[in-house]
């Protein structure tokens, strides 16, 4: 593996360049091909470098592939680690500084293995030859050892037979998007020793064990587990530890019914926070994470951030173990606060029309964080004293070349008085200027559209659209209550907040209404269906991996547990599936060209979903398309199709908004 250095002054080269010397062009779709992800970001030792992750299109192969990077802390060395075919990802520092370890499937008939590359230079050097799935590593503390989370292999490690066997499904939840049809395998805990080379068994049985953490004295490991009778049936993951040797018995320290994860000992070893759940349900899809913080036992335990209402993530102590910071989501942002664990105060760290993604600090005291915007994607920053220094600049190049559309954040109400937040996306910044609109809507639904990049939506302003994002009821990022509103009760508030902002967008003269289009992927496609079934305004739409009928989805999809707990059993509650399987039932009130995409081994939304939509509108004369991506999940990763999809967008609104 060579090594490639870049200093500061190159960078700076790039960064600078005049005006004149690039012409700024409208995003198209074919530039998803040079956008990077920056990703994963661990501090050495030292607090000196910063090991990252970052991933790239190879065009040739139609596939992404990551690779490792350093960054000197003070941003004067940038260094490119792996080159070549083979993806390196999960890059870890061993404790002493020595050595960064990462995961790659390089030279390896078996899968992904722990590689080592010495910092002071030299090739990568394999220390792993693990059978079955390696998903998760982590360094003791002391260095001798690492805790692995490994799958147990199909076929128990023997090479698949000519003529596959059948497949035996007896499990509740049997089927899941990506790992397709369930079987009795399970991922455990294996402890390797660095020096020997030795595989113990830390755990084993039929349950999952993951999220493997040691503690600072490294005797100790925590880890997440869901030991029901049937976990399938619940979302009621707990925490536990066990001692860092064969054959110990694990404790389990967490006894709340719904979720608990994430576990992270303080420094000083006298403490394990944790994320859980406000719910204590078998399952609920309406829900946010509470930070929490017990002693090592269990004891003790209580929620820190139920007052914010909020979402939380990545907990991560300081040095000092009296605080920490995490990531709240609230209303199109991600801010960084802190937490005084002793009297429970909550300041704000840094907070603005960005989000941030990631945080990482050690026993230096240095602290990066992961941040976005709506016209950089995420790169990397120094957090010192709340403020923030870049330190990565890997999107630069090609956002040089690119104008991007105008991001504004904008109200509306709901026509039964909701207050409604969003995005709206325009060519540029010219006030009073009214263009078509697309309503592109967010996914989960729980999640929200916010102040971060937004590939899509950019792309579709350049072609000329206003595009506009909307936080609907569903969505996190404004309280449990906001979240649970479509409770059981699919398609109708949400239509209403969607609505809404496309009248106010009306009022404020940045849409069309003669020309607006609507759109989305997921519960996007979903509500697009739901939409435009119940207002015909839209001349155009794009439902990507929905679903009309819901009553045909029940045991073709992930979703049984959901189902089951929110809606009740199909046979029981019938009336309540055909009324919120309307866009189906209703499909003669749609007047709308729609274009229906899906990957092919979708187990999320599977193709049904689209296909009986198309098949709805074909029958009636309504102009439709149904586009199938082969061996693509719910989320396409093929570039090529990326930028396909992408590349259908725009076509199918200018061919109907752009008369």
């Amino acid at each position: 593996m060579k090594r490639v250095l870049l200093t500061v002054v190159t960078l700076t080269a790039v960064l600078h360049l005049p005006a004149s010397a690039q012409e700024k062009k409208s995003l198209k779709p074919a530039d998803v091909y040079r956008i990077p992800t920056v990703s994963d970001p661990q501090l050495s030792p030292d607090g000196k470098w910063l090991a990252y992750s970052v991933s790239e299109v190879d065009t040739a192969k139609d596939r992404r592939v990551s690779h490792l990077w350093m960054q000197s802390y003070d941003g004067k060395e940038s260094l490119e680690l792996t080159h070549g075919d083979e993806a390196a990802s999960s890059p870890r520092w061993s404790p002493d500084g020595k050595y960064l370890s990462f995961l790659s499937s390089r030279d390896s008939k078996t899968g992904a293995q722990i590689w080592l590359i010495d910092r002071r230079g030299g090739e990568g050097a394999k220390l792993t030859n693990i059978k079955g799935n390696l998903s998760d590593y982590a360094w003791s503390p002391d260095g001798k050892r690492i805790v692995l989370v490994i799958g147990d292999p199909e076929n128990k490690g023997k090479e698949e037979p000519k003529t596959p066997k059948p497949i035996v499904i007896d499990r509740y939840h049997f089927k899941q998007d990506i790992e397709g049809y369930l079987q009795h395998l399970h991922d455990h805990l294996y402890l390797f020793d660095v020096a020997t080379k030795k595989l113990d068994t830390l755990t084993r049985g039929d349950k999952d064990e993951r999220s493997p953490v040691w503690s600072p004295d490294s005797k100790t490991i925590a880890f997440v587990s869901n030991r029901c009778i049937d976990p399938d049936k619940n979302q009621n993951t707990d925490i536990f530890t066990i001692d860092a040797r064969a054959g110990a018995s694990m404790l389990q320290l967490t006894t709340w019914k719904g979720r608990d994860a994430t576990p992270q000992w303080s420094p000083d070893g006298r403490f394990i926070s944790y994320l859980r759940s406000t719910s204590d349900a078998d399952y609920m899809m309406y829900d946010q994470n509470v930070l929490c913080v017990m002693d090592v036992v269990g004891q003790n335990s209580k929620p820190l951030t139920l007052s914010l209402d909020r979402p939380v993530s990545a907990q991560t102590w300081t040095k000092d173990s009296k605080n920490m910071v995490f990531i709240v989501t609230d209303d199109r942002t991600r801010y960084l606060a802190n937490i005084n664990v002793g009297n429970g105060k909550i300041t704000t760290l840094n907070k603005g029309d960005y989000v941030f993604n990631d945080i990482n600090t050690n026993q230096s005291g240095n602290w990066v964080v992961q941040k976005t915007d709506p016209y950089t994607p995420a790169e990397l920053f120094a957090l010192e004293d709340k403020r923030l220094r870049r330190l990565t600049f890997h999107h630069q190049n090609w956002l040089n070349t690119v104008q991007l559309a105008y991001a504004k954040g904008f109200e509306s109400t709901s026509n039964d008085g909701t207050k409604v937040s969003g995005i709206v996306y325009t060519p540029d910044s010219v006030q009073n200027k009214k263009y078509p609109l697309i309503l592109f809507i967010h996914g989960g639904p729980v999640g929200q559209d916010e102040f971060g990049f937004d590939a899509t939506r950019q792309t579709l302003a350049a072609a000329g659209y206003a595009v506009a994002a909307v936080n609907y009821r569903g969505s996190n990022g404004r309280g449990l209550d906001y979240c649970k509103a479509i409770y059981a009760d699919w398609g109708n508030k949400e239509v209403k907040d969607l609505l809404g902002a496309v009248d106010q967008l009306e009022k404020l003269g940045i849409a069309d209404p003669d020309k607006l289009g609507i759109g989305g992927w997921s519960y996007g496609g979903i509500l697009t269906d739901y939409t435009i079934a119940s207002d015909t305004r839209f001349k155009a739409a794009a439902s990507g991996a929905g679903s009309a009928l819901q009553l045909s989805v029940y045991g073709s999809d992930q979703y049984v547990l959901q189902y089951e707990n929110e809606l009740g059993a199909p046979w029981k509650t019938a009336d309540k599936w055909i009324q919120l399987s309307y866009p189906f039932f209703h499909a003669d009130k749609i007047k709308t060209p729609v274009l229906f995409m899906s990957g092919l081994k979708d187990f999320n939304v599977p193709t049904i979903g689209s296909e009986q939509m198309y098949e709805a509108l074909r029958s009636q004369n309504i102009p439709t398309e149904l586009i199938l991506y082969p061996n693509q999940f719910h989320g396409l990763t093929k570039p090529s199709y990326q930028v396909d999809r992408l590349q259908r967008y725009v076509e199918w609104y200018d061919k109907y908004l752009k008369k």
